[in-house]
């Protein structure tokens, strides 16, 4: 088969690229690394939450957003400051994101045949002035069958692409060099690697067994991020978050080590914003691991109490839910890379939930009657489980039980319960009245007047330390791996560009090797939503990019 277009990873990005191109019948060669159990890369994975604005399901839910709103929040995230440079591309890609997520991308989606819980959540609250960081209402869809609702539809285009002879899917290739000819990409070299039968997610050998080399006249790298790679993580690291920690857990499966970043700067890509990526301060170890070091995504409600590694009560913004990068710069800041939940019964059962595919059972399984249960009394059965076996989880009858399990999980006995013991009396004297100082207590109650809270999400205002609301439940948060936010600059058409600010002729990239478009679509931080959101656009423009020039 003669190729007009080379797909270079077959994460979600990867897959809409060649819909996109298949779709206008372009015959295209689809390349992974990985067995094809792992098709559709990390997005399998993910809770399915896509960022929309002033969708039908906000305004069921009495939200009231706007195109203006929504890019007042994004420039206040992304808080751009390199804009004749590293950021030029970046912000163009946000104009354009914006427009996407404000019109076709809900209507698109359906065509699809993808469907969104009825509840909107509210992600990355901010807790700065309306022109900071942070949504100003609830944004966060979340896909009926989650990222595996995602992914589906377009495995399906794929398939009936290759029975059409119009693509040609070939797992365990592992590209290992961009084919250059006057100064134009006109294909890939690399290692056939030999078959694995290992299971989505899981390690899979590196031994090459052969060769391949492939010629077209245009190549799109859709490969991922560094998610995986901590040692590149810490090169990158930048000074105003603090030091790196020393201790990470991985949010992502070990072949997300980011290889093809380096082979597109080998033929002159430029690689921009290397210093923006985006890691939770919520991991959990999981107790039933699929990939090396492989930690979980607590996604809190606003109640639980935060205390720092030493016991101190974190600081607002730095509240369960409401800026990831401040809070993790404060946890650095103490020299220690983890912190600490405490929280309640009652908190447990309605504000903790667990992100990922195959932490949702009942969402991944399209389970009305599942979903439902969960206004039943007690946690979550994935939630159940971590309790009952992850080793981060403490329960207690009491404060001082509580605080004395915290001391010997670490064994560096840093804890003093009559410090937290105090902290915590303070906040649950402010419980007494409907209005407080404590503005954890505030965000609570403010949370409670959006219907989506105050329904499912938000426990009612109780007091900690009040035996009715326990047993007392303490975890440890570890520092967990994930996003890149920076990446191969590329223009609207996804062409990856030189440090001229030139096109490379032949070379494109979609996804996080692109920072989901231009290099840093979400510069410093990002609203939650857009990371599948970006892989779905900067896939479909790459698409469309190639398609235009190879037709000119």
């Amino acid at each position: 088969m003669n190729y007009d277009a080379i797909v270079v990873g077959a994460g979600l990005a990867g897959l809409v690229a060649t819909a996109e191109l298949t779709d206008a019948d372009k015959r295209v060669l689809l390349l992974d690394q990985e067995p094809e159990a792992s098709l559709g890369g990390q997005a399998w994975w993910s809770f399915g939450g896509l960022f929309f604005i002033d969708s039908p399901e906000q305004r069921r839910m009495g939200i009231k957003d706007s195109k203006d709103l929504a890019w007042q929040d994004w420039l206040g995230t992304a808080d751009f400051d390199r804009e004749d440079d590293e950021d030029y591309w970046g912000r163009k890609w946000a104009e354009a994101y914006i427009d996407f997520a404000a019109g076709e991308k809900r209507k698109w989606l359906r065509s699809l045949g993808v469907r969104f819980f009825p509840v909107v959540g509210w992600a990355e609250r901010g807790g700065y002035l309306a022109e900071g960081h942070g949504n100003s209402v609830p944004r966060f869809h979340i896909t009926w069958g989650t990222g595996p609702g995602i992914v589906e539809p377009f495995e399906r285009k794929l398939r009936e692409a290759i029975k059409k002879d119009l693509a040609d899917y070939r797992p365990r290739h592992q590209v290992d060099e961009l084919i250059t000819k006057n100064g134009a990409i006109v294909g890939v070299k690399g290692s056939i690697l030999e078959e694995s039968k290992a299971a989505r997610g899981e390690k899979s050998s590196r031994t090459a067994v052969g060769e391949f080399a492939f010629q077209s006249e245009a190549v799109i790298v859709s490969s991922g991020g560094i998610g995986a790679n901590f040692d590149l993580i810490r090169k990158n690291w930048p000074s105003r978050l603090g030091n790196p920690p020393q201790n990470m857990i991985a949010g992502v499966p070990a072949h997300v080590n980011g290889r093809m970043l380096s082979i597109a700067e080998k033929v002159g890509a430029r690689m921009v914003n290397r210093d923006r990526m985006w890691h939770y301060t919520e991991g959990i170890k999981n107790w039933n691991p699929i990939w090396p070091q492989h930690g979980i995504r607590i996604l809190p409600g606003p109640s639980s109490i935060w205390l720092d590694a030493l016991g101190h009560r974190l600081q607002v913004p730095n509240l369960p839910g409401f800026d990831t990068l401040s809070t993790l710069q404060a946890i650095l800041s103490t020299g220690y890379d983890y912190s600490w939940f405490i929280l309640t019964q009652k908190i447990i059962e309605r504000e903790f939930a667990l992100s990922g595919s195959e932490q949702n059972p009942d969402l991944t399984g399209k389970s009305i009657r599942k979903v439902l249960s969960r206004v039943l009394p007690g946690p979550s059965d994935p939630v159940q489980a971590f309790m009952d076996k992850g080793e981060d989880f403490i329960v207690a009858k009491d404060l001082e039980e509580l605080v004395n399990g915290m001391n010997h999980l670490t064994g560096e006995h840093v804890l003093d319960y009559a410090h937290i013991k105090r902290q915590i009396e303070a906040r649950d004297r402010a419980i007494d009245n409907p209005f407080s100082k404590d503005l954890q207590v505030t965000a609570l109650r403010g949370a409670r007047k959006y219907r989506g809270d105050r329904r499912i999400r938000v426990a009612k205002p109780h007091k900690i330390l009040e035996p009715k609301n326990g047993p007392l439940i303490a975890v440890r948060l570890n520092i967990l791996s994930r996003k890149t936010l920076g990446g191969l600059q590329t223009d609207l058409s996804g062409r990856v560009l030189n440090d001229d600010g030139e096109p490379i002729t032949g070379l494109y990239a979609a996804g996080e090797v692109s920072g989901f478009g231009g290099g840093g679509v979400h510069g410093y931080r990002s609203l939650e939503g857009t990371f599948l959101g970006g892989c779905l656009f900067s896939g479909r423009k790459a698409g469309r990019g190639v398609i235009e020039d190879i037709g000119k």
